[in-house]
């Protein structure tokens, strides 16, 4: 899959970075990186639509974007990640790399992510996150559900944990193949990939639920995820600022789920969720 990237020279920085980056994922870019003059963006190429991207800058009043846009074929994406992938520890307890990184030491769960075109190296915050929140959550003979999947590392962390069943489920079909792969490269094939949405879900039931999308897919499926999961089930979300945390905290309200806790990074949230 070819993606396109968009350097974006944003003036001023703050707000106008993360105003932007909101805003261009509503349209479809998954991926960000902050850099000295603003942010790179990157969407599948045959989700990119031009005049919504200039839509958005222009919309942007008080914030001015000039941007270059690049083609990005697939075997140069997968060299841009081998040749910026470090390895990450999160908690002092996992560690996320690469096949061609060392084993680290002292880690309790060792992840070897092969990204690819993937989201889920654990640079990201909402990732981190996330993985901090099951580091701490007992997940022993439960049923799991990591949903928008990317590259497993959620699944494959919560297997590694003693999860019963895990089901990892994402909408396209490189993530999907590549989580695939990592799950067997980490001694865990039983774990159920499957490419696909929400509605795929009603005929399974789940103790946890790990969700890092963004906040209108999330919006739009915490009614489903709530009607999947068993009495006193555990909601994981991420892929979300701060600021949208109460609508996604009223939503969550509405389908039987209390607030149990969030946590922050650079304005990038993560809440747990259980079901009443």
């Amino acid at each position: 899959m070819d993606y396109i990237l968009l350097s974006c020279k944003i003036t001023p920085l703050i707000p106008g970075v993360e105003i932007i980056t909101a805003e261009l994922a509503d349209k479809g870019f998954d991926s960000f990186e902050e850099t000295a003059e603003g942010i790179n963006a990157y969407i599948p190429a045959k989700d990119f639509d031009e005049e919504k991207v200039n839509a958005v800058f222009s919309s942007a009043a008080t914030i001015s974007v000039e941007y270059k846009q690049q083609l990005i074929p697939a075997q140069n994406w997968n060299a841009v990640w081998e040749s910026n992938f470090e390895p990450v520890i999160i908690d002092n307890r996992c560690s996320v790399r690469a096949p061609f990184h060392k084993k680290p030491e002292g880690v309790v769960f060792d992840l070897v992510i092969e990204p690819k075109m993937s989201f889920g190296t654990a640079h990201h915050e909402t990732t981190s996150q996330m993985i901090s929140y099951l580091l701490k959550t007992d997940v022993k003979g439960k049923d799991v559900l990591d949903m928008g999947c990317g590259t497993a590392v959620l699944a494959i962390l919560a297997g590694m944990k003693g999860a019963k069943n895990i089901t990892a489920i994402d909408i396209d079909e490189w993530p999907v193949n590549n989580a695939k792969e990592n799950s067997v490269n980490n001694n865990l094939p039983q774990i159920e990939v499957i490419m696909g949405g929400a509605e795929l879900l009603g005929k399974k039931t789940f103790d946890v639920i790990l969700a890092n999308i963004n906040r209108n897919v999330l919006l739009a499926d915490i009614p489903t995820y709530s009607g999947v999961m068993n009495k006193n089930g555990i909601l994981f979300l991420s892929g979300f600022y701060k600021e949208d945390l109460e609508q996604i905290t009223n939503t969550a309200l509405k389908n039987g789920l209390e607030f149990v806790s969030c946590t922050t990074k650079n304005n990038w949230t993560a809440a747990q969720f259980q079901k009443k």
